[in-house]
């Protein structure tokens, strides 16, 4: 039975007292319920409301008495419950946590960044299932700049750079038990097929790589194409062959006087048409002493170095010199020229090496006896691939040391994969250090120096570990679900997670410290916690959790895999909180019933309360009978001015008289205004004046009080004391306007100043060899390989105009390399055109030479004018292919340039087959693959097979000079522009390229971002304005949401941090951030009672210290990122991150409580008697008791009639501390009077409910003197109604009434009178 709410009273011990007592005899057990009613009991100020007592928005109280009730009844089971509940929750989180097994890490940028349906993914899907996955070539770089010199315009420049390639091509793999060389892997031009098996054979071991380098200006280029060694022939009619000795020319005369058949002379015609004609054998040497510089080389007599900068002017050509000829913004960068036009300065080399893709790595080694030993895959193509790839960075990487010349860089594709998968990893040390960070701020915040039992630092570290452990279990949900990992989730997610889990966690323990100063009932004190948190921490987390999942809507994947994550992780952060961390609370609560230590639970506290008995047990001493008195009536309390000590009054040892003492530790605890008048003589000495020093206060007074406000200070009281009065203030408030206005503004210029754009150094660790390369690369080329695909359900018979047209209109686009004439390089129609032309030129010749009759030719036909003239009879009709009458009738290429369009598929099928160089050169990748038909001129098959109408082309171009990304967007829109324009006169055709894969996303990011933020604000202020029923607060909070989006978004174009996707999604999450900073403080403003000024106090006396916990802890889970090697993790990470949470705060904790001040709504309760606190309501009519037998009735139960009179002496608990019981709350002074011998005496009486004087008995009085004891009690009588059908009225009346009795006994005993 809790017969006192004082816990150190205990019925067996008598009257006590306790060093922890109330300051005000009139303080409430909860003193917030009358001040902040709708926040302690929104069902009680909906009762006041109704009974006219009050007035206030009641749909919102409705609402919120119903979630309070059962968030009430969650508690109080919780806390029943704990550890089960506890054992529960940390099981269900451990099995989430193995999700995480499953979880894959997405760095594809067209998995991350290409909108879902939308125009680019749609044209990377097409492109993949017409070409398959792992098509195309991929392009190795190497980039030369100078040390200290501007000028590469030397001999020993172009000697590095020539040895940087050559140790590229030297590289060796050896994957799966396969080794694989530059010359196996690398994309090479081709050559007809002959009739000639050996020619066939030394043509594809001469096959030359295609490599762009300046390199090709000068005879050392032969050097790099090899083959190395030179290529034995086993014939002396050839010898040893390489490039740097193979003349084509003189080799096809050689062939012209060999006496084994063998097509010379189509082989000198595909050699005119792609101008191999002496390849390296006349260009001048660097090194004219180098032993095997040809004689044919122009400086080989002289000796005399070339002019560099005159052979690079107009660029270089490779072997092939119409198709391979590579503009000089390909290959040299930092170009500065004379009047002339010659090149004198450069300060920057490029060279290109082509790779294969994996897919035709693997069709062309497939069925081959090379890879006989395994079981060749396009997988085992792709590791062999990237593996070479890796080789070849870290090789030439190294090729400059500190004594090169100059430095010498290379990056591959793979090398940036490698990259952008290190980036998006988690570091597992920085997660690790940031919680470390977080669990001992909030072991130290959450710390009560003075109060080692009501510390909260246990709770704490326990919230930190639990929301620690639900982020995880949440992330591996989220795999479970198949969300995939990207950067913006492994670099943001845990920190935001934490930072909003942390942030609920804090407001929950802060108020359950406010819960356990106050008198609830000990089973209710969980139960009590969660009513007043939880219905803010639902509000803020469905928030949150609504504004993620619409975010969700935006179509990019990888801010949809973010939100969709975030929204999980809140989802189970508000479970966790309102779940696990309650029954966190309440088995601290057991601790702190049994006093025992925070955090070292297993000591019990040696502070605990000390009880004083003011009346000892004495066997020898017979207690006086007492006098039945009547009640008395009611007076207001005694008040004291003097400082109160610490008294034990006991027995001598002899049990003869009595001894009053100081207390040991004694110290003043409280003080009063007026002291009690004795009842004795005048000439009486009070002993509390005894007791108490001349002065009222000393030093050590003053000592003991300055050390306890030290160890007591908090946020709390700083915010109560300090924070909050400052803001009350008139100039302050002007202050804080004027202030946030400027703040505005700069937002507003920032946000102009924002780019767009993500800089790839930012993503490369500092001090690589990687990012100087991406830094030297973007100064001097910025060059970029892209296509323009033209796709099916087109006519590319009937409508060659238009794509001569479209391939003419970018001419248009700057940054795309032209010829000397600004004509775009020609595409794979005008060499089809060419080829065809100089076919029906030759065929015109020898037919007016009359090498042709009506239905052939004779044997001095040429192989060309021959074929020409199979071309010419084909009729492209299936049910008669061939029509000899019309070879005279039609023309290969009319006047106006257009291929015949009956046999163009035809056509197409010669061309392919039998001008591969051409092809090759041109990119054209067509699909379907056409038909394969060589031409002998000995034999008469004139049927070519017609290939399959064309539902894929490219056009290939090269960009360059894209050095921001301002410049790559716009030279994206100029290509898209043309794309549209021609895709509205019916060529279905688009872009395909790097840039457009990565630089995309910025046309459409700022319409994205702009949509998601909308939507999470319309959401935000939908279920605010639902919730709280106050559309005027929901809308004061979106609006701060704004402000600190808009400062946000300033600060990023104030220090320079450019608008990319990771930004993007920080701005979207700031609405959940700004949510947590901004709606506790609103909540806290219309729960209060009074005017706006104390209304915004009484806020902020609740909600700064835990809002401020949660901002410092967000803060050091995120400051580990300052040491991160990445210079984007700090810069766009930290950085951004760091911002939100300063802004944030400021925002949430200076702006809104000032414009809530001025513009704020009215309170959810508004009394009508007294503004700043509710009335005392009065007690609710007793339940009708429930119709029984009664098993023993020994007296009568009177139920008390339906009442509303409201009683000024009795107060009143909320309903849902239920008992039906009468509560003595004794508050004990103690008066030692000193009595001279002679003066009257007498026992002195005083009952527990009696405040009348004592009755006196007449006796003689021994010659020694008295000392009376007189013990004075206040009655607080709380009157507690018992819910409905709870309570059984007989047995609760026959047991109050024995505990009344009880009670009566043990508190009237008379005090003992002792002789001095």
């Amino acid at each position: 039975m809790d017969s006192w709410s004082n816990p150190a009273y205990r019925p067996s011990e008598g009257l006590t007292m306790t060093t922890n007592r109330p300051k005000d005899p009139n303080e409430r057990s909860d003193p917030d319920l009358l001040t902040r009613t709708s926040w302690v009991n929104a069902e009680l100020a909906y009762r006041q409301i109704k009974k006219g007592r009050a007035q206030g928005n009641t749909c919102a109280l409705w609402m919120r008495c119903h979630l309070q009730r059962y968030l009430h009844s969650t508690g109080c089971f919780i806390q029943l419950h704990c550890g089960k509940v506890l054992f529960v929750g940390l099981l269900v989180l451990s099995l989430c946590c193995i999700g995480l097994k499953t979880a894959t890490l997405e760095t594809n940028v067209e998995e991350l960044w290409v909108e879902v349906d939308g125009r680019l993914g749609k044209e990377l899907e097409y492109t993949r299932n017409i070409k398959g996955a792992g098509s195309g070539t991929t392009s190795e770089l190497v980039i030369q700049t100078p040390k200290k010199a501007t000028n590469l315009l030397n001999v020993e420049s172009l000697l590095l750079h020539l040895d940087a390639l050559l140790e590229a091509t030297k590289i060796e793999i050896e994957v799966d038990g396969l080794t694989w060389k530059f010359s196996d892997l690398c994309f090479a031009a081709d050559f007809p097929r002959t009739e000639n098996a050996f020619i066939d054979l030394i043509l594809e071991d001469l096959l030359p790589c295609v490599v762009i380098t300046p390199l090709d200006c000068f005879w050392e280029g032969a050097k790099i194409l090899g083959p190395n060694p030179s290529y034995n022939t086993g014939n002396d009619f050839f010898g040893k062959l390489s490039w740097t000795n193979l003349n084509p020319r003189e080799m096809i005369e050689k062939l012209k006087f060999a006496e084994s058949y063998f097509p010379v002379e189509e082989m000198e015609e595909t050699f005119d048409r792609a101008g191999i004609y002496d390849a390296y054998m006349t260009k001048p040497c660097l090194n004219p002493y180098d032993e095997e510089c040809p004689e044919s080389a122009p400086n080989f007599y002289s000796k005399e170095i070339p002019d560099i900068g005159a052979e690079l002017t107009n660029g270089c050509s490779g072997f092939a010199t119409k198709y391979m000829h590579w503009e000089e913004d390909l290959i040299v960068g930092g170009v500065k020229k004379n009047k002339t036009g010659h090149i004198i300065r450069v300060e920057a080399f490029q060279s290109v090496l082509q790779l294969m893709g994996e897919k035709e790595m693997f069709e062309y080694f497939d069925q081959t006896s090379e890879v006989a030993s395994v079981a060749w895959s396009q997988e085992h193509a792709k590791r062999a691939l990237e593996t070479w790839q890796r080789n070849f960075s870290d090789i030439l990487n190294k090729i400059a040391n500190d004594t090169a010349r100059d430095n010498v860089y290379a990056f591959s594709y793979t090398s940036l994969l490698d990259i952008m998968k290190d980036f998006s990893s988690i570091s597992g040390v920085r997660v690790v250090l940031g919680y470390v960070l977080m669990f001992v701020y909030a072991c130290v915040s959450l710390l009560k120096w003075n109060d080692a039992v009501h510390s909260q630092s246990g709770i704490g570290m326990a919230g930190v570990l639990l929301v620690a452990l639900s982020v995880a279990a949440g992330l591996g949900v989220c795999s479970v679900l198949g969300i995939k990992f990207n950067a913006s989730t492994t670099q943001i997610i845990p920190f935001l997670a934490l930072g909003l889990g942390v942030d609920d966690m804090f407001l929950i323990a802060h108020t359950h410290g406010e819960i356990g100063q106050s008198k609830i009932p000990y089973s209710e004190q969980t139960g009590e916690c969660l009513k007043r948190t939880g219905v803010t921490v639902l509000l803020t987390s469905i928030s949150n959790m609504l504004a993620f999942f619409t975010a969700a809507i935006i179509p990019i994947p990888a801010l949809r895999a973010f939100s969709l994550q975030a929204a999980i992780l809140v989802l189970f952060n508000m479970g966790s909180v309102l779940l696990i961390f309650p029954a966190i609370i309440s088995l601290d609560l057991v601790r702190r019933e049994d006093k025992r230590l925070d955090v070292l639970c297993c000591f019990q506290s040696p502070g605990t309360t000390q009880v004083i008995e003011l009346q000892p047990q004495s066997q020898d001493v017979e207690a006086p009978q007492r006098e039945a008195s009547p009640p008395p009536s009611y007076s207001p309390p005694p008040s004291y001015n003097t400082v109160m000590h610490n008294t034990i009054t006991h027995s001598s040892p002899d049990g003869g008289h009595t001894i009053t003492t100081l207390a040991p530790n004694d110290g003043a605890f409280v003080q009063r205004n007026n002291s009690i008048s004795s009842s004795g003589s005048p000439s009486t000495t009070s002993s509390r004046q005894c007791l108490t020093p001349e002065e009222s206060t000393t030093c050590r007074d003053r000592c003991v009080r300055a050390q306890r406000e030290c160890l007591s200070w908090s946020l709390t009281c700083f915010a109560t004391n300090i924070y909050a009065p400052s803001l009350q203030k008139t100039p302050i408030k002007v202050f804080v306007v004027v202030f946030f206005l400027v703040l505005l503004i700069l937002g507003i210029w920032g946000t102009v100043q924002v780019k767009d754009g993500l800089d790839l150094t930012d993503v490369v660790p500092r001090g690589t060899k990687e990012r100087k390369f991406l830094e030297e690369q973007t100064k001097y080329f910025g060059f970029y390989n892209i296509y323009a695909v033209t796709q099916g359900n087109f006519d590319y018979a009937g409508r060659q105009d238009v794509l001569y047209e479209y391939h003419k209109a970018f001419q248009r686009v700057d940054k795309i390399i032209k010829r000397e004439d600004v004509s775009v390089r020609p595409f794979w129609l005008d060499l089809f055109r060419q080829w065809l032309s100089d076919l029906q030129t030759a065929y015109d010749r020898e037919q007016q030479d009359g090498r042709f009759y009506e239905k052939g030719w004779y044997d001095n036909a040429t192989a060309e004018a021959v074929m020409a003239y199979k071309l010419l009879v084909q009729t492209g009709d299936v049910n008669k292919p061939v029509d000899m009458e019309q070879a005279n009738k039609i023309r290969l290429v009319d006047d106006k340039g257009l291929i015949y369009q009956p046999a163009f598929y035809n056509y197409l099928t010669a061309w392919t087959s039998n001008d591969v160089i051409a092809y090759t050169a041109s990119q054209a990748n067509f699909h379907p693959i056409p038909n394969f038909w060589i031409d002998d001129k000995n034999q008469a098959n004139f049927k070519i097979p017609k290939s399959q109408p064309l539902i894929y082309t490219q056009l290939p171009f090269y960009l360059t000079n894209l050095s921001n990304t301002e410049e790559t967007i716009k030279a994206i829109v100029n290509i898209r522009d043309i794309c549209d324009q021609f895709s509205a006169r019916g060529l279905p055709n688009y872009p395909s390229g790097i840039p457009f894969t990565y630089w995309e996303q910025y046309i459409n990011l700022r319409f994205y971002m702009m949509l998601s933020i909308i939507c999470s604000l319309v959401v935000t202020f939908i279920v605010l304005t639902v919730v709280l029923m106050n559309p005027w607060v929901a809308l004061i909070v979106v609006v701060v949401l704004s402000m600190i989006l808009l400062e946000l978004f300033g600060f990023m174009g104030i220090i320079g941090i450019k608008l990319s996707a990771v930004p993007a999604v920080i701005l979207i999450m700031t609405v959940g951030i700004g949510v947590e900073f901004t709606l506790h403080v609103a909540v806290g403003f219309i729960t209060s009672i009074g005017n706006r000024n104390r209304r915004m106090l009484m806020s902020l006396e609740h909600t700064f210290a835990p809002v401020v916990h949660g901002a410092v802890s967000t803060l050091l889970g995120i400051i580990m990122l300052v040491g991160a090697e990445f210079d984007f993790v700090v810069k766009y990470f930290f950085n951004v991150l760091a911002a939100l949470v300063v802004i944030g705060m400021f925002n949430g904790l200076l702006l809104l409580p000032v414009l809530l001040s001025f513009l704020g709504p009215k309170g959810e309760v508004i009394p009508k008697d007294n503004p700043d606190r509710l009335a005392t309501p009065s007690p609710e009519p007793s339940p009708k008791p429930r119709d029984r037998p009664l098993r023993s009735q020994r007296g009568r139960v009177y139920p008390r009639l339906p009442s509303d009179i409201s009683l000024s002496t009795i107060t009143e608990e909320p309903t849902q501390y239920s008992s039906h019981e009468i509560i003595v709350q004794p508050e004990v002074v103690v008066e030692t009077t000193m009595v001279q011998q002679g003066a009257s005496g007498g026992n002195s009486n005083s009952g527990s409910r009696n405040n009348s004087p004592p009755t006196s008995a007449s006796s003689t009085p021994p010659p020694k003197h008295v000392t009376r004891v007189k013990a004075t009690a206040t009655v607080k009588v709380e009157v507690h109604t018992p819910l409905p059908g709870t309570v059984d009225q007989e047995r609760s009346f026959k047991s109050k009434r024995r505990k009344l009795k009880e009670l009566e006994t043990a508190t009237n005993s008379d005090s003992d009178e002792s002789k001095c």
